[in-house]
């Protein structure tokens, strides 16, 4: 990295550091938001069109040709790709938690961070899970939206990207913005974005059974979506943290976060 790249990249990242802890000190005495209730979707018309062309794509990139397609929704290779993935996704993780003063989740993602980056190769296998009792403590700028006491407001279906909420929709640009690896050289974070799209690849196979029959099985798989997104974000808002499988939504975003 030249002089002039560090320097900019300090410049550039003084700033958005200036604007977060700027936001925080506006917002940390607000405390968390009430918790959302109710259907709050004014753009339901527009809502529904994104919601018919993600269906379209989801059907063309990851639907099993046929019912009787027994084939294992991931392999080894992909399970593979998912680790890194998910790995290179922890430091973005423990920002967050620090902003929204939870030193703990981030102190145990930064572990879980070393060890599989070192004694897991790279993120390839799970030591920290399986060997030392650390999972994943999963969060993002949405949820450090709501700790500053953001309100949901209405809900959103982005393209590609799926269901979501007006203060998710601005956490999901925020976090593109304050991701940690946006520090390394372009080609090296080239790699670890790709990474990161193919862990939502793989966790979009890995639950194909559940996304097929709400997207393609349901009556309405619009409303139904939308009830299951809303009912799953507000419970992880609010609820008991959890870091089963349990606490997996369906309709996660699939894309590159």
């Amino acid at each position: 990295m030249t002089g002039t790249t560090t320097q900019r990249l300090g410049i550039r990242t003084l700033g958005i550091a200036t604007l977060i802890l700027s936001m925080a000190a506006g917002l940390a005495g607000c405390g968390p938001a009430p918790r959302g209730s109710g259907i709050n979707d004014p753009y339901e018309a527009s809502n529904r069109q994104t919601h018919a062309f993600n269906k379209k794509a989801d059907s063309v990139l990851f639907r099993a040709p046929s019912p009787d397609d027994t084939r294992p929704p991931v392999g080894p290779v992909g399970h593979a790709i998912g680790n890194v993935g998910n790995n290179l996704g922890l430091p973005s993780m423990v920002l967050n938690s620090l902003l929204q003063g939870r030193p703990e989740p981030a102190i145990k993602n930064t572990f879980r961070f070393i060890i599989n980056s070192t004694l897991g190769l790279g993120g390839i296998f799970d030591p920290a899970g399986t060997r030392f009792s650390l999972p994943e403590s999963t969060t993002d700028f949405g949820e450090t939206l709501h700790v500053w006491g953001v309100g949901e407001g209405t809900y959103l279906e982005l393209p590609i990207f799926g269901p979501s909420t007006e203060r998710d929709a601005l956490g999901k640009v925020v976090d593109l913005v304050i991701d940690p690896l946006n520090a390394l050289d372009p080609d090296p974070r080239l790699v670890a974005k790709a990474f990161r799209l193919g862990a939502r690849v793989e966790t979009r196979k890995k639950y194909s059974a559940t996304v097929d029959s709400v997207l393609h099985d349901s009556a309405d798989s619009y409303a139904q979506s939308r009830l299951l997104y809303l009912q799953n974000r507000r419970f992880e808002l609010n609820g008991e943290e959890r870091n089963d499988a349990a606490a997996y939504d369906p309709y996660d975003d699939p894309a590159l976060q």
